[in-house]
């Protein structure tokens, strides 16, 4: 094997002048200042990253985009009301029977909620009874907006344990209570993202820490790529915090979620690369400031060609329908920059600033040069056996990955109800699995048709006799106005039918604006189940094929399908996208057009690998229901995103090396000098995604799932055994069109 002089410094060890001079046009002071700028905006976003969850957004509404139907009713229905509210309910249970001092405290519980603030009053219906008894509940819808102005989470959740500590208060003993409906799971859902400022960061940086140790065999190194990383985070939880508030993307708990362990994962990857050049650089180099400028410039390209293919992988979610996509993609890529900004001004200034002393006890000096790549270790190996078997490893490789994909007819996207979306049990699921058991199940959350007034008697016939529809009386009604109510003495409460129809009187009525009035539809199903989905969708085909009608159908139910559909579209436009942007990154990066084919085939076939995976994971270990359909994009974009990183940095060193040493011997020195640096930055990736299944959310525990089984399958088998072995096995062909392609085997 022909030796590399690697011993050969930019200024010899000896020279008479002691003082070192900076390479002309290396942007040293530029960085340092960059970096002063880092830490003191870091430092101060810090506090930012708890305030991130008074601008989130979590309902389904604010997910949707305007074009959306159901986000049309919305609009239409706030002129009818000035409040718009989520159906919740309070329910009291007791297995032996409620007693009649249970139905006087719960009567009382009724008068104490109807008076919350928060709680739409004048919608507050007095309490109901099961036919056996055992169990009643109170209509208590939350304000979700007012005079045009949506609440924010935190303030719908504090109205929600207002209610439920109300509802509560003076209980006999043994009487139960529970939050239940569309607005207890959705303050259940927001509740669960309270460990994002706290259990999810500490459990990152746990296990970030002990990867480190294990890594630099230091007990002082791994502070460094931490503590830069968490000046990222704060950096870009101060950008996204002011950008949210203002209305110009959308925070999710899914995306600040994400943001958190992206951002911890991708800063330590960067940080792992950039280290690991310095550290070969100062067995070259005596002075540590020319060890850290000649690592830089040699790890730059890779390390910004690795964050900008990331970055613009996620901004091709701003083709999205869906707002809380079209957000992501900004969120993360907002995080990823501030990561890239921090690792590669910040990081190297401290560690240049600290000396050797930071790799104690293995401190690197010029005495003790670089071992040859290939020569020795466990990559050295794996690489000379590539070399040796390069076809036989790359046949076994795909064969593994062709067994992953037996799973994938198993992998179901269909979507979950709100109640199968929780990892635990949370109270709020319980109340609504009682209440679908002692009630009609889609009370409350009725579909909700503007329409023609002109029309209304038609429509309302028409939607009577859908399928999936109540059929009791009164099911099909022009909707209620509580003011109305309320102005006439009435109080509280639902009033009693008064016609044949077994709807309320015409002057309870919200009365036509603009020639448009809105109609309720109770369902027969659940809100958010699969049968009251494809109920609204009848209702749908219904209503606009009644003459003069121009009815629009929303509520709860449409909401959610409208985000199921807008999510099925996103896929199938932005998956696409996504690999053609990416191609032309390498392309540009790698200056040959085969080679990039190539990483973008194994990338999405290690993809594919990890979905069949996942099918018989989440059916058979952890026991899911089942999928959210934006799972396969979210998983595709953050797998082909960040799985291609690793692509990157091994191709980048393999073109170096080949410039030297021709095609196949390239290959190898740059599978074994980049091998162990590689592999650590995606087992901390995979770890600190990981981290993502201790918010119980099925949602985020599949994602950091498929992520984290992904990055290892691409780390482990496709960047170590497949890409090497194919590499090799096709030579210099791999560089066509480039000048490489003719170079030497």
């Amino acid at each position: 094997m022909t030796q590399v002089d690697h011993t050969k410094p930019a200024e010899p060890a000896d020279a008479p002048n002691p003082r070192r001079r900076l390479p002309r046009g290396f942007p040293f002071f530029a960085i340092i200042a960059v970096a002063v700028l880092a830490l003191l905006a870091g430092g101060a976003g810090g506090s930012y990253q708890g305030k991130l969850s008074e601008v989130q957004k979590n309902d389904n509404s604010s997910y949707l985009p305007a074009s959306a139907e159901s986000t049309k009713v919305s609009a239409e229905s706030g002129q009818f009301n000035k409040s718009q509210s989520i159906p919740g309910f309070v329910v009291f249970h007791r297995d032996s029977g409620l007693t009649a001092v249970d139905k006087t405290a719960i009567t009382t519980a009724f008068g104490n909620v109807s008076k919350l603030k928060g709680v739409d009053q004048q919608a507050v219906a007095e309490p109901t009874y099961s036919k056996d008894n055992t169990t009643a509940s109170i209509y208590a819808p939350l304000i979700a907006n007012q005079n045009g102005v949506a609440v924010n989470g935190s303030t719908l959740s504090d109205s929600e344990n207002a209610v439920i500590a109300a509802a509560s208060a003076g209980l006999p003993a043994g009487l139960a209570v529970h939050p239940a409906g569309a607005g207890g799971l959705l303050v259940a859902f927001i509740g669960a993202f309270a460990g994002l400022d706290g259990t999810l960061l500490l459990a990152a940086g746990g296990i970030v820490i002990l990867i480190l140790l294990l890594v630099y065999r230091s007990p002082v190194l791994w502070f460094f790529p931490l503590f830069s990383a968490v000046l990222a985070l704060g950096l870009s939880s101060l950008i996204i915090y002011y950008l949210a508030k203002n209305g110009v993307l959308t925070l999710t708990g899914q995306s600040q979620g994400i943001l958190s362990v992206l951002v911890l994962g991708a800063g330590t990857d960067y940080a792992l690369l950039l280290i690991s050049r310095y550290r070969e650089e100062l067995h070259n180099y005596e002075h540590r400031f020319d060890a850290m400028i000649k690592a830089w410039k040699e790890s730059a390209p890779a390390i910004f060609a690795s964050g900008a293919t990331v970055i613009i992988g996620l901004l091709c979610l701003s083709f999205s329908e869906l707002n809380s996509n079209k957000s992501l993609g900004p969120v993360s890529a907002i995080g990823i920059g501030c990561t890239l900004l921090v690792m590669m001004t910040f990081l190297p200034v401290f560690l240049a600033l600290a000396g050797r002393w930071v790799f104690w006890p293995r401190r690197p000096t010029t005495a003790t040069p670089a071992a040859e790549p290939g020569t020795t270790g466990i990559w050295g190996r794996v690489a000379r056996f590539i070399g040796s078997h390069h076809r036989r490893a790359w046949i076994g490789a795909a064969v593994l990955l062709l067994l992953c994909l037996l799973g994938l007819s198993g992998l179901k996207t269909d979507g979950l109800t709100t109640a199968q979306g929780f990892t635990n049990k949370p109270d709020a699921v319980v109340g609504q699995e009682l209440y679908d058991s002692k009630f009609p199940a889609g009370t409350g959350a009725p579909a909700v048709i503007a329409v023609n007034a002109a029309a209304a008697d038609k429509v309302i016939a028409a939607v009577a006799t859908v399928p999936g529809v109540a059929t009791t009386r009164g099911s099909v009604c022009v909707q209620i106005d509580y003011a109305k109510i309320a102005a006439l003495g009435g109080g509280q409460g639902r009033p009693g039918a008064a016609a044949a129809t077994g709807c309320p009187p015409a002057q309870l009525q919200i009365s036509p604006i603009n020639g448009r009035t809105i109609v309720d539809a109770t369902l027969a199903d659940s809100y958010d189940s699969p049968a009251a989905y494809a109920t609204i969708a009848r209702i749908r085909d219904v209503v606009h094929a009644v003459p003069d009608a121009n009815a629009l159908v929303g509520g709860q139910s449409a909401a959610t399908l409208d985000v199921r559909d807008a999510s099925v579209h996103d896929r199938n436009l932005i998956i696409p996208i996504v690999l053609v942007v990416i191609f032309l990154v390498l392309a540009l990066l790698l200056r040959a057009l085969l080679a990039p084919v190539l990483l973008i085939a194994t990338v999405v076939f290690s993809f594919f690998a990890t979905l069949g995976v996942c099918g018989w994971a989440f059916n058979h270990v952890f026991g899911f229901a089942g999928a959210d359909q934006s799972f396969p994009l979210f998983a595709f974009v953050f797998l082909v995103a960040l799985g291609i990183d690793y692509n990157i940095f091994l191709m980048t060193r393999v073109r170096e090396e080949t410039l030297e040493f021709g095609a196949r011997q390239g290959v190898l020195r740059g599978l074994a000098v980049t091998g162990g640096v590689i592999t650590s930055a995606g087992v901390v990736l995979a770890a600190t995604f990981t981290v993502l299944g201790v918010l119980p959310l099925v949602f985020l525990a599949e994602l950091g799932f498929a992520v984290a089984f992904g990055v290892l399958l691409d780390t482990l088998i496709v960047r170590t055994v497949l890409v090497p072995a194919l590499a090799h096995d096709i030579g210099r062909k791999i560089w066509w069109p480039s000048k490489l392609a003719s170079g030497p085997q």
